[in-house]
């Protein structure tokens, strides 16, 4: 494969940085900045999950998934027991897996992140004014997805099957949501045992609704599409995307399986917004370009990559 990216879209640096609010640093220099707006996110995202919590899994007799659904499991069979030390004292096993199969950096980020979703469990009570089950349950999995989300786009998470997930996802690439789904289902499996099944069907509806929005939350608004093009246009085609796109653009040697005439395949990886631009290029240089486009799981590089940062 020949690269054909223009040398002025290789000298690129290729540093990591996290993009931080304009406002951040107007009070805040340096890189205290990223601690400040990691924290902002660990805190926000507890809030929302804290309010799916006691606003709406609670009242109903919900559980929920992984650590926080054995937390709720004791807390109803014991009323007395205070749901956020359950919580807390249940990571300090997984936090000790953490120190080894994961970024130092993240570790540290977790543990801060799991005494705010903790305090937050304690302190934050919104009631929720919906009394239909499946209307609860689709509500506390919007909400708890959003916030569970917005936690893992810090550096860091709030403990528990986070920990986990992340660990799955450096080692085996699976995603972060499909994870926590599959371990949830078997505490569910557990719990329906104490409590009754259709409680438990209302909580898998929950736990369902928080996973998908989760992973959007986590890749969906950062989807990267790649895409094979296929046109004797192409000399044409990858320039216009170099000048107009400034993506790059790979050339790929390939021969017509029915022709057997020699082909030149353009690759490239581009963002979501990007697609329509792309496609409206294709169609001005070419009608009859072959064009193949699907989506990627991660994209690791400097410029147009979306690999998490765990």
């Amino acid at each position: 494969m020949e690269n054909i990216l223009s040398p002025k879209k290789q000298a690129v640096s290729g540093k990591k940085h996290i993009i931080v609010p304009r406002w951040c640093g107007r009070f805040i220099p340096g890189s205290l900045k990223q601690i400040f707006w990691n924290l902002c996110l660990i805190c926000l995202g507890s809030v929302l999950v804290a309010v799916a919590i006691n606003g709406i899994l609670v009242p109903h007799q919900f559980v929920s998934g992984g650590f926080m659904g054995v937390a709720l499991v004791i807390h109803y069979l014991f009323p007395s027991s205070l749901l956020s030390l359950l919580y807390f004292l249940l990571n300090v096993p997984v936090f000790i897996l953490g120190w080894r199969f994961v970024g130092r950096r993240f570790f540290f980020y977790s543990i801060v992140g799991m005494l705010i979703f903790s305090a937050a469990i304690a302190l934050i009570h919104v009631p929720m004014p919906v009394h239909d089950n499946i209307l609860s349950a689709l509500l506390a999995g919007i909400i708890t997805g959003i916030g569970t989300g917005i936690i893992l786009r810090s550096n860091g998470s709030s403990g528990g099957t986070d920990i986990l997930s992340v660990i799955l996802a450096n080692s085996f690439s699976i995603r972060i949501g499909t994870t926590v789904l599959a371990f949830n289902v078997i505490v569910l499996s557990a719990a329906s045992l104490l409590f009754s099944l259709e409680a438990a069907l209302y909580t898998l509806i929950y736990i369902f609704v928080s996973s998908q929005i989760m992973n959007i939350v986590l890749t969906g608004l950062s989807q990267r599409k790649a895409l094979f093009i296929i046109s004797p246009k192409w000399r044409e085609i990858s320039r216009e995307v170099l000048d107009k796109v400034g993506r790059g653009v790979t050339l790929i040697q390939g021969k017509g399986g029915y022709s057997g005439q020699d082909e030149k395949i353009l690759y490239t990886v581009i963002t979501l917004r990007e697609l329509h631009l792309i496609k409206e290029i294709i169609r001005q240089v070419d009608t009859n370009a072959f064009v193949v486009v699907y989506n990627t799981l991660e994209v690791m590089g400097h410029r147009i990559g979306n690999q998490p940062h765990w």
